[in-house]
């Protein structure tokens, strides 16, 4: 079993394509992904627990992930969180990372770039 094998990574996005897209990629880089659809969903879950890295968008129904970093980061300061959005805003950009976002991408992302993202916040 390889040391990414053992990282698990979540990811939060309330759209099914994004979704599938993300778990197909990080699982072909060999880390274990759990994909909700809404921030509530992953914070039930139990998942937050064991994650080693999240990956979360910005705009969804319910909680939105600017709020979610902001709970995951009350629970465990340490998490590195990826943030993702279709929508080019520079102010949730900013936001995010002044809130400790270990990286913030705009949709479409760049696979490679979001395999470095995850990498890097894992300490890979």
């Amino acid at each position: 079993m390889t040391g990414q094998s053992k990282c698990v990574v979540a990811a939060v996005d309330d759209d099914f394509r994004v979704r599938e897209s993300v778990e197909s990629l990080v699982a072909s880089a060999g880390y274990t992904v759990v994909v909700f659809s809404s921030a509530d969903q992953f914070l039930q879950s139990g998942t937050l627990a064991e994650a080693a890295c999240l990956i979360t968008d910005v705009r969804m129904r319910g909680m939105n992930g600017l709020e979610l970093q902001l709970r995951v980061k009350s629970q465990r300061p340490e998490l590195p969180v990826i943030v993702i959005s279709a929508h080019h805003d520079e102010e949730t950009r900013q936001c995010a990372l002044e809130q400790g976002a270990a990286c913030f991408l705009y949709k479409p992302f760049d696979a490679v770039e979001l395999l470095e993202a995850i990498e890097q916040a894992v300490g890979q």
